[in-house]
């Protein structure tokens, strides 16, 4: 599997997270008792799926070799394996952020290439 994975999230609920050292996870990720996060393939459908409408958001870069036993790879959308954090996210395993803009007409705008 992938050695990173990103988490999408709110510019104030990633800052909240900053300032605690700590992620929780979002709403959702806590009723599920997982902090969802998606390989760099999924990163495009899931800003699409789940974040169309909201606007600029935060794209996190995990490392999950920091996460160790953490980390499980589980299916979902159609059999596709999705990385999964069962636990709280500590800072530390966060590489790079970026910022991901709304474009004119409303979608997210993410680079070709992003780390």
């Amino acid at each position: 599997m992938d050695r990173f994975a990103y988490k999408i999230e709110s510019p104030q609920a990633w800052a909240d997270a900053v300032a605690a050292g700590t992620y929780l996870g979002s709403p959702l990720d806590r009723t599920d008792g997982f902090i969802h996060l998606s390989a760099k393939e999924q990163v495009r459908e899931t800003l699409t799926k789940w974040f169309a409408g909201q606007g600029e958001l935060i794209l996190a870069c995990i490392d999950l070799s920091v996460l160790g036993d953490h980390v499980r790879w589980e299916a979902s959308r159609g059999g596709a394996l999705f990385p999964h954090v069962y636990g709280p996210l500590p800072m530390h395993a966060v590489v790079e952020t970026l910022v991901v803009p709304v474009s004119a007409t409303g979608s997210h705008v993410l680079a070709e290439t992003f780390p």
